[in-house]
């Protein structure tokens, strides 16, 4: 039980992950959670009145099940397996967080000054956070692991153009603009 109590080196995890995409790949699937998105419209019936979502979403129901995994799986490892372990991440980026009014950093899985304190703030940033996420996710024609892990794999270069696109806004985000919104 020590040994799935306790987070996967890479070099568990990456082969994992490489083994899966060569069986997508085989069996002619591409991997992306976010289309599950347009799956759930489609599947409610959104297709009647957007052109968009007019589409078999049935031959996409692996992906659906994929999507449904995912979540029960970390309910489970949140529920049963991680004994409240947080991620570790470096003292100087522990430090940083501090000095932006973060004290939860380095104890906590999330920042608990975002989510567990309702101000008027943080509910306009959760939710211009998620829309920009969405609407991105849409632009690029893709989420991060469907460009990161399934696009490179295929060697697509829009998704190449992508990943690069969403390491510069990151970059952009944690550098310029997080210091702006919580300094």
């Amino acid at each position: 039980m020590d040994f799935i109590m306790q987070p996967w080196p890479w070099y568990v995890g990456g082969p994992l992950i490489g083994i899966i995409m060569i069986l997508l790949v085989l069996l002619g699937k591409s991997f992306g959670f976010s289309s599950n998105f347009r799956n759930i419209c489609s599947l409610l019936g959104a297709g009647k009145s957007v052109s968009f979502f007019d589409f078999d979403w049935r031959a996409q129901k692996w992906n659906l099940l994929f999507a449904v995994g995912a979540i029960l799986g970390g309910f489970v490892a949140v529920q049963f397996l991680s004994n409240n372990q947080v991620p570790a991440i470096s003292q100087n980026t522990i430090s940083d967080l501090q000095a932006l009014g973060f004290a939860s950093a380095g104890q906590s899985y999330e920042p608990t000054e975002i989510f567990d304190v309702l101000t008027v703030k943080n509910i306009i940033i959760l939710l211009v956070g998620g829309l920009l996420v969405g609407f991105g996710t849409r632009y690029a024609g893709g989420c991060t692991s469907g460009h990161a892990i399934s696009g490179l794999s295929n060697f697509q270069l829009p998704s190449l153009i992508a990943v690069i696109g969403f390491f510069v806004g990151g970059l952009v985000m944690i550098h310029l603009l997080f210091p702006l919104i919580f300094g």
